[in-house]
């Protein structure tokens, strides 16, 4: 990526397009320096079926090609100081704990005041006259000017999370096809753009309806299918138009409509031509998506009165917050490939901060807030250059937008005034609707963390989660997307399910353009011949509430083909079959059921030993491929530790968390660990199966969520503690879900070491230089072990050992014994 330092200034003008905002020059207030980046190209594969690419692009989330956010208009500078995109007399609003001004001179002072007239909060406006008071309590407040200024003071009502509005609100609103600028109950307004099946106009509904809810690129008005049908044929648009939806949204602006639906793509606020300022899944974006589906679900053209929410990734997660706000015409959720906690699942796996894709998104995601047209996304800065003025206005607030970065590096604790509001996990424990979620263990960009959050939902009913191997964009394998378009066909659109035609037979082609993979049949659902919705809908609630797809990659249809050859079924997870095991590090490099006499071996903590990644470089979008170029290495003798079993006698099944408890002795007073589960094969082979991670100094577990097989440390600041001067110190490592079998024959390793080189595409600001030995205490009083859960009873039925290389998302090496031994 390469990144500009401009100052904020006014945009040349283009030919054929409303002039830009102007220039000021003279004396303001002190110009603030904003930075832009260009984003790092990535390959888009086309084929000759029109539909299967979009479809296949739809989870690529690749950047729209050709069009650089901010790079060529940012690197010569604008200068000056930088005018509204649109004026808009003095106006004070409230929110769901957070008022609003906008209309206010640039660098006016305001205060705002509570019923008992005392200053709460005070600031002067930015360069655009607005400023946000945040982190308010519900109630009455005053926004006070100085004195000459009219309006002086201006009444607001702060709300509190559940302060909803009456269905009259919503039933008022009228959307039309394409895009819409709609308001929310603080006033501000959402872009969003209502797509219709292929062919059809409002008139021929209702129509089963869905939501895509994002902060991507997701409202602009063009039509995906169209713009790359353009791409193909060397068409005007195509790729290059600004005002497409991005491929990353392709779930709703393609796919749903070829199955029939309506979609109406959301533009989270403080993003593309929304109001608002960007605060990722803060309370305000949260309730906009109750908003949008009562809004949606009133339209005359939804059948049913009811709506049901789709998306892949940031569309995916968006739903765990929706549902647990309890819309009351909110169907169904259908998220694929999610995070549970922005904390521990994603942003500081173990309380380390990913600085690897975590702290990208987030940069893309500040960039995308930008105001247009001076920055933010494609479609609002040439909508506003085109003269669009409710996205002009909608701009007002984005100088407000704080800085997520900075605010990460303030709070490397799990700081519950930030991260409680925003865990999608705690979100996804009040929904109350039909769901079908599906991730993946090894997921490269969101993590395998997510499954921590289904125990208490997987025993609910209409609840159905598929888990399996793989990558990011596995999640709309073969081996899935079939039940997920039943599931949608049953509870959104309340039809029997029957895929057309049309996208059966590009199956094939599909995953050759998603993933440049061979892959399973798409197969027509199993109900396409009934003739009773209710028939059908209970044949579907027959099936298992949990679904973990064994081995994606290792089908008939190639080595790291997308598709599932077996797999398990389970009434919950983790499944009440698993139980914990306890396997005893020994000294040699041994692991068993027993611990030996006391005994000790060290390592010395060196990130640098190997590449953080295992994709470097751009060679992180291959992550999708059948054999993606890992460069796995294994660890030099000096700088880690292994233990390993004898061959086992026979199939293991691992379904579950596991703990790798470390009875440890450290030359500093805080270490960072990274702990990671391998299977060695007979054939010398060493395959990839989960991590761990943990900040010695983040040790303290919660003892209620707790258990043997699942250590869930608080990750509080007031529960961190230094590890003792020359004592043995108790650290439980979370290791992550996972199911995988372990064949016979095959061993079960643990390897313990510094952060880094397990990942294609996470890295970690880790506190360690290469200096610090770590010593583990095995056997006696300090028995070190690992704990799994494995699953008694099952085996791999009679499935072959998957060929070297073949699982998707977990990388093989040659296994190379540890420096003890392991």
């Amino acid at each position: 990526m390469y990144r500009y330092a401009v100052t904020r200034g006014g945009e040349r003008g283009a030919s054929g397009l409303a002039p830009a905002p102007q220039v000021r020059q003279g004396r303001r207030a002190p110009t603030r320096r904003v930075a832009f980046r260009a984003q790092r190209p990535r390959r888009v594969a086309f084929a000759a079926a029109v539909v299967a690419i979009a479809c296949a692009a739809t989870l690529a989330q690749l950047p729209v090609a050709g069009v650089a956010l901010g790079g060529a208009r940012a690197a010569g500078g604008y200068g000056g100081t930088l005018e509204p995109p649109a004026k808009v007399p003095f106006a004070a609003r409230g929110g769901v704990r957070y008022a609003y001004v906008v209309g206010a001179r640039r660098g006016e002072k305001l205060r705002l005041l509570d019923r008992r007239g005392r200053v709460v909060r005070q600031g002067r406006a930015d360069d655009f006259g607005s400023l946000i008071f945040r982190e308010l309590a519900p109630g009455r407040y005053r926004v006070v000017r100085a004195p000459g200024r009219s309006p002086r003071t201006v009444s607001l009502r702060v709300l509190r999370p559940g302060d909803n509005p009456p269905p009259s609100f919503y039933r008022r609103i009228r959307l039309h096809e394409g895009l819409n600028y709609v308001r929310m109950r603080d006033g501000i307004k959402l872009a969003m753009t209502v797509r219709l099946p292929p062919g059809k106009t409002l008139a021929d509904g209702p129509f089963p309806t869905v939501v895509e809810y994002s902060g991507y690129q997701v409202a602009a008005p063009h039509d995906l299918l169209s713009a790359l049908a353009g791409a193909l044929t060397g068409g005007s648009g195509g790729v290059n138009d600004p005002l497409a939806p991005a491929t990353s949204t392709a779930v709703g602006s393609v796919i749903a409509p070829l199955l029939g639906f309506a979609t109406v793509s959301v533009q989270m606020r403080g993003s593309g031509c929304s109001g608002g300022d960007f605060d990722l899944f803060d309370l305000p974006t949260t309730y906009d998506g109750y908003d949008a589906i009562e809004t949606v679900a009133a339209q005359p053209w939804v059948k049913g009165g009811k709506v049901g929410m789709v998306g892949i990734s940031f569309s995916g997660i968006s739903q765990l917050f929706v549902a647990g706000t309890r819309p009351p015409h909110l169907a169904a959720i259908a998220p694929l490939s999610v995070t549970d906690d922005l904390y521990e699942g994603t942003g500081y796996p173990g309380g380390i901060f990913n600085s690897g894709f975590a702290q990208r998104w987030v940069e893309e995601r500040q960039r995308d807030a930008e105001p247009a047209p001076y920055g933010g996304q494609p479609y609002a800065r040439e909508l506003v250059r085109r003269g669009d003025q409710n996205c002009a206005r909608n701009q007002l607030l984005r100088l407000q937008t704080q800085d997520a970065l900075a605010l990460q590096e303030r709070t490397p604790f799990r700081d519950p005034r930030i991260f409680g509001q925003r865990s999608p996990g705690a979100w996804l424990q009040r929904a109350r609707v039909p769901i079908f979620l599906v991730g993946q263990f090894q997921d490269e960009q969101t993590g395998g963390h997510f499954p921590e959050a289904l125990n208490t939902i997987s025993r609910r009913k209409r609840v159905w989660i598929t888990l399996q191997n793989g990558t990011h964009v596995d999640a709309l394998s073969p081996s899935v997307i079939t039940r997920w378009v039943e599931f949608l066909k049953l509870y959104v659109a309340d039809e029997v399910p029957r895929i057309p035609d049309q996208v059966l037979a590009l199956g094939g082609v599909l995953y050759r353009v998603l993933a440049d993979a061979p892959a399973a049949p798409l197969e027509q659902s199993r109900f396409a011949a009934y003739t009773s919705v209710a028939s059908a809908r209970s044949a579907f609630e027959r099936d298992p509430r949990v679904r973990v797809l064994m081995e994606n990659g290792a089908g008939p249809w190639g080595p790291g083909s997308i598709g599932a050859p077996w797999e398990l079924a389970f009434d919950r997870w983790p499944p009440r079959e698993a139980v914990a095991t306890a396997l005893y590090f020994r000294p040699g490099g041994g692991l068993g059921a027993k611990p030996r006499s006391a005994s000790a071996v060290a390592y010395r903590s060196d990130p640098a030993a190997r590449p953080m990644r295992t994709l470097p470089g751009a060679s992180e979008a291959d992550a999708w491929k059948p054999r993606p170029p890992y460069d796995w290495r294994p660890l030099p003798a000096r700088n880690a530790v292994a233990f390993a079993t004898a061959p086992l006698t026979r199939d293991t099944v691992v379904a579950g968390p596991g703990s790798v408890d470390l009875w440890l002795r450290s030359s500093a007073r805080d270490t960072d660990i990274q702990v990671t589960l391998t299977e060695v094969r007979p054939d010398g082979s060493e395959v990839y199966v989960q991590n761990g991670w943990l900040r010695a100094s983040h040790r303290h577990l919660d003892r209620r969520r707790s258990t043997v097989v699942d250590p869930r440390p608080t990750h509080l600041e007031r529960d961190a503690a230094p590890l003792p001067r020359a004592r043995w110190a108790l650290v439980r490592v979370p290791l992550w879900p996972v199911a995988h079998v372990f064949r016979a024959g095959s061993r079960i390793r643990i390897v313990v070491s510094a952060p880094g080189g397990d990942r294609p595409s996470w890295e970690f600001q880790t506190i360690e230089r290469g200096k610090t030995l770590n010593k583990i205490a095995l056997g006696g009083r300090f028995a070190s072990r690992v704990v799994l859960a494995v699953v008694r009873g099952k085996d791999a039925g009679g499935h072959p050992l998957p060929p070297a290389g073949a699982l998707r998302g977990q990388p093989v090496r040659r296994w190379v014994a540890a420096g003890n031994g392991g």
